[in-house]
């Protein structure tokens, strides 16, 4: 990022009040810092030179008394305003870093890494702080109290101007090469502590997992080893930040004495006056001051630099576009996709297939993992677009709409979807369930088990709940969703291993919820790896991974999927060959898919 990049006042508008208040305080104290040498010289002037007693320069000992309270409350207010611009430029731009990234998908925001994006949401941007208090507002007083106090000194003594003009461009070119060396050690400082927070959050989501297999430990060495690298980047930076530091102060300091050698020279061979004398030699360092400080508070400044280049790389991947047609009624409706596949790193997960949803029947995706199950329900859902085939969403009368073409949130209020881990509001039981009516509330919680749950509670239906359902076990949860999905059925229902965290009474609240889903008429997707659940399924639609095939995209972009081969060993021809192991799926109209 640029010392001041214009995308940081585009994204954070807060910044934009900031750097105008800074400007302004950067002026006035501009003006303070020449009233005081001036003060300050004619004062010690009259006293050595003309031998002024002190009721005469007693105003003068005032006004720089007053000069110096006023340039205090300056730098006060300058403090607690670049508290304040921080706080709300980081909030802002955080809350926009999420909101793209939800609009975008997690796959287009950080292809690379997701977990990383968690990082740059979280502490990564909270590196900024530093830039606005101390970098930004040294920054602007570098833009004008330097030029100022130049000009200053340049009515006084063109000498002295002269000496340092020669000798300010120095700073700048050590300030660059301080900031090239600081900037790669920023860049993958923050690079460790995304990694560390990736292994961090991919070890407590697998925690309950690795504890039953008792490999809890197994990870320690590796998080030490990112924790001991993240250390090591930080403090490479810190020394390179301090030695820069010294080696600023030591040439700013020559080049201030190189300026009061000059006038001792010449205020001994009276070429000079003492107070002309005086105001230069305090306004000498004050002229290098601004920069001095911006090469030692560069340091500070860098890690919230690198991460907000980050998050600038996130806010400006584009928009996919979206469609703008009402969603049709899926109540007797179905979902198809045909020849849907998604390019991956290492070839194409899922390779291409066709799924069928059906009111009243049961789909099971089953296939070996990181072949792309979880890739088709995004797909699906209209979280992902395929890079290959299509996803239709077909009315009660056989019409068929591209849900490409379709206002998603119109969709996704007709789907109910159930991942791994529940999301599940704070609040009581009775209120995360919907509230519903007591009756219909436990015969569903009958079905799933959740009244035997309930009745361990402390306060029963009225057990509050914390933030994703703190408060019970994941197999609670597990069934608390499971009843909100019985009495709030949608026309189609998505379930994401819903077996993962259930022992087998558990899995049988599954078969059942299941059997009740199809009941209602409610079109069923479920991942399943447990041959138990995938066999309760109507269809089960094998999900293959393919790995790069040797033909390319005429256009020069990624392989045709016609050159893709499909789990048969054949190719695609237009639409991938149905992979279901039982019945066709039907159209409510009575044409076969």
């Amino acid at each position: 990022m640029k010392p001041l990049d214009p995308r940081l006042l585009r994204y954070a508008r807060a910044a934009r009040g900031y750097l105008a208040l800074t400007v302004a305080l950067g002026v006035v104290t501009g003006a303070l810092v020449v009233a005081q040498a001036l003060l300050l010289a004619h004062a010690l002037g009259s006293a050595v030179a003309d031998g002024a007693t002190l009721p005469r320069v007693l105003p003068l000992v005032g006004g720089l008394a007053g000069v110096v309270a006023v340039r205090a409350l300056v730098a006060g207010v300058q403090e607690r305003y670049a508290h304040r611009a921080a706080t709300r430029a980081v909030a802002e731009l955080r809350e926009r870093v999420v909101a793209h990234a939800a609009t975008v998908g997690p796959r287009r925001a950080a292809p690379a890494d997701g977990a990383s994006l968690v990082t740059l949401a979280t502490r990564g941007l909270d590196a900024l702080e530093p830039y606005f208090v101390r970098y930004l507002p040294q920054l602007v007083l570098a833009a004008t109290l330097t030029p100022a106090t130049l000009l200053v000194v340049l009515g006084l003594d063109w000498i002295s101007a002269a000496i340092i003009a020669g000798t300010i461009p120095l700073v700048p070119v050590f300030m660059w090469l301080v900031g090239v060396m600081t900037q790669g050690r920023s860049e993958r400082g923050l690079a460790t502590m995304q990694r560390l927070g990736a292994q961090v959050l991919d070890l407590l989501a697998g925690l309950t997992t690795l504890r039953a297999f008792g490999r809890e430990r197994g990870p320690v060495a590796r998080v030490r080893d990112l924790g001991d690298a993240h250390r090591r980047a930080t403090m490479g930076t810190l020394r390179v930040a301090f030695l820069s530091g010294m080696v600023l102060e030591l040439l700013t300091t020559l080049c201030v004495a190189l300026v009061a050698v000059a006038i001792g020279m010449r205020l001994v061979y009276g070429q000079m006056d003492l107070v002309t004398g005086l105001a230069v030699l305090v306004l000498a360092p004050e002229v290098f001051n601004p920069l001095r400080q911006v090469g030692a508070q560069f340091h500070a400044s860098t890690d919230g630099v690198a991460a907000a280049d980050r998050a600038f790389a996130v806010l400006e991947v584009p928009v996919p576009p979206t469609g703008t047609r009402p969603a049709p009624d899926l109540a007797g409706g179905a979902v198809r996709a045909r020849g849907v596949a998604v390019r991956a790193r290492s070839g194409w997960a899922p390779a291409p297939l066709d799924v069928g949803l059906a009111p009243g029947r049961v789909v099971a995706l089953v296939g070996a993992s990181g072949a792309g199950k979880s890739t088709t329900v995004e797909v699906l859902l209209g979280l992902l677009t395929p890079d290959a085939g299509r996803v239709e969403l077909v009315a009660a009368d056989g019409t068929a709409t591209d849900l490409a073409d379709v206002d998603v949130h119109g969709y996704w209020r007709q789907v109910t979807w159930l991942p791994q881990r529940p999301v599940l509001e704070p609040g009581t039981v009775h209120e995360v369930l919907g509230s519903p009516d007591p009756a219909d509330r436990d015969r569903a919680a009958a079905l799933t088990g959740l009244d035997a749950v309930v009745a361990t509670l402390p306060e029963g239906w009225s057990t509050a709940l914390g933030t994703g359902g703190t408060g019970l076990s994941v197999g609670q949860r597990q069934r608390l969703a499971l009843t909100r999905a019985l009495l709030h059925p949608s026309p189609v229902v998505v379930l994401d291993e819903p077996t993962a965290h259930l022992d087998a009474a558990g899995e049988r609240v599954v078969l059942a919820t299941l059997a009740a889903l199809r009941d209602a008429g409610s079109a069923v997707l479920l991942v399943a790896h447990r041959a138990s659940l995938a066999a309760r399924a109507d269809d089960v639609v094998h999900v293959t991974s393919a790995p790069d095939p040797t033909g390319s995209d005429p256009r020069g972009g990624a392989p045709s999927p016609r050159d893709v081969p499909t789990a048969r060993g054949g190719t695609a021809a237009g639409v991938a060959p149905a992979r279901a192991t039982g019945p066709v799926p039907t159209d409510p109209t009575g044409g076969t898919r």
